[in-house]
């Protein structure tokens, strides 16, 4: 118990005692005990002293002299100093053999801790108060069932007729609802198990995105009110990502169908990343294009399988319930039928973060509990107690009156 007080604190260090030989009144030798404290400087971190009892040691803390009352005052006073300085080390005397524990939060640059949304190269003090803030966010955009309408008939047509042409069996209905939103690639090598070769892969890739652009005849139609809220971002100059597992050629093509080009800061296509949903790559790889760090940036989708990649980034995800019922998309941090149901105040409270990295570091709070108001406890196991002492008593009783 001593030891680990005097690992804390410089008054609860063990004082040193030594003895010293005097003659009382019968002219006898007598050994007169006293402590002593060693004089030590603090320098608002813990000190281990030395329990060595080598001669140096002796030296020096006869040397240091004797501490009164005074002196452990102000080294009390100094216990209350927890402000660190870069130059401690310096103020330590070579001659003390005192080892200091460095292995410690108030160190110059360890906190508070640092915040990953700030960026010190900024010169506006507000530009940089904002990005801390949670006036600073990244939208990220998936394209079927978001921007556009989607309709996930014809991609189950597709992968059917892609299965006639190569001799497959055609996929069930819970296969193609798993491969919804991954690569083609992926699809065909993962859940599929078409082939592993990658020339071959690439050509069924190719060949099941040929069959849905023909069936789904070039025509897009932008979904009722994704572009009004795609203008009210860019009015007020929040960069936006737009992410598709498509080919890029494919994308860029029904961009300028549509005519909305320019409104997307970074596009990601199929060509950009090697795993689709429910792998966070896509999204990943568009906020690092933003210049945004996950835990700033928001995915609207429509899938469960884009809420699962967008909280494994640590992005918060609002589910457009396109294809879905609301009730599906439950896991969302925000469930809306239409994209201009929302505002911006909405999504600056969604990324409004707390966490100790950003520097809230407030303390949980902790489950009281509940006293036990009842007069009358149980007696159960009082009841089983004497329950067990009476049969025993009476199995006893009975085998003594069999003896006799």
């Amino acid at each position: 118990m001593v030891e680990s007080i005097a690992t804390t604190s410089l008054l609860a260090h063990r004082p040193l005692c030594q003895g010293s030989p005097a003659r009382d009144g019968s002219n006898r030798r007598r050994l007169l005990d006293f402590c002593l404290l060693p004089a030590t400087n603090f320098v608002g971190r813990r000190v281990i002293c030395s329990t060595s009892s080598s001669t140096p040691w002796r030296t020096e803390r006869w040397g240091a002299g004797r501490v009164g009352v005074s002196s452990i005052k102000a080294l009390a006073m100094e216990l209350t100093k927890e402000a660190y300085s870069p130059r401690d080390e310096e103020r330590i005397p070579r001659n003390w053999r005192y080892s200091v524990d460095t292995n410690t939060l108030q160190k110059q640059g360890l906190w508070p801790p640092p915040n990953k949304a700030d960026n010190p190269s900024l010169h506006n003090p507000l530009l940089r108060q904002e990005r801390m803030g949670c006036g600073w966010l990244g939208a990220i955009f998936e394209w079927e069932g978001v921007i556009i309408e989607d309709n996930p008939d014809i991609e189950k047509q597709a992968w059917l007729v892609l299965s006639q042409e190569e001799g497959k069996s055609p996929p069930p209905a819970f296969i193609l609802k798993r491969i919804e939103g991954m690569k083609n690639e992926q699809a065909l090598s993962e859940v599929l198990c078409w082939s592993r070769d990658p020339a071959q892969l690439r050509r069924m890739a190719l060949r099941k995105e040929e069959i849905y652009q023909g069936l789904q005849g070039g025509i897009y139609r932008l979904r009722a009110g994704s572009q009004d809220f795609v203008n009210v971002l860019m009015n007020y100059k929040i960069p936006m990502a737009l992410v598709s597992t498509r080919p890029r050629k494919t994308l860029e093509f029904a961009i300028g169908a549509i005519g909305i080009e320019g409104l997307f800061n970074v596009i990601v296509t199929a060509e950009d990343v090697h795993r689709g949903k429910p792998d966070p790559e896509m999204f990943v790889y568009a906020a690092q294009l933003l210049n945004f760090i996950p835990e700033r940036c928001i995915v609207f989708g429509n899938s469960n399988s884009t809420v699962e990649a967008a909280h494994d980034s640590r992005m918060k995800c609002v589910a457009v319930a396109s294809k879905h019922p609301v009730y599906e998309l439950g896991a969302a941090d925000l469930v809306v039928r239409r994209l201009d149901e929302l505002s911006v105040v909405d999504l600056k409270n969604l990324a409004d973060i707390e966490s100790d990295e950003f520097g809230s570091g407030e303390p949980e709070a902790e489950m009281e509990e509940e006293e036990d108001d009842d007069p009358y406890p149980s007696t159960a196991v009082a009841v089983d107690d004497f329950c067990t002492k009476w049969v025993f008593l009476h199995c006893l009783t009975l085998e003594i009156l069999l003896k006799l």
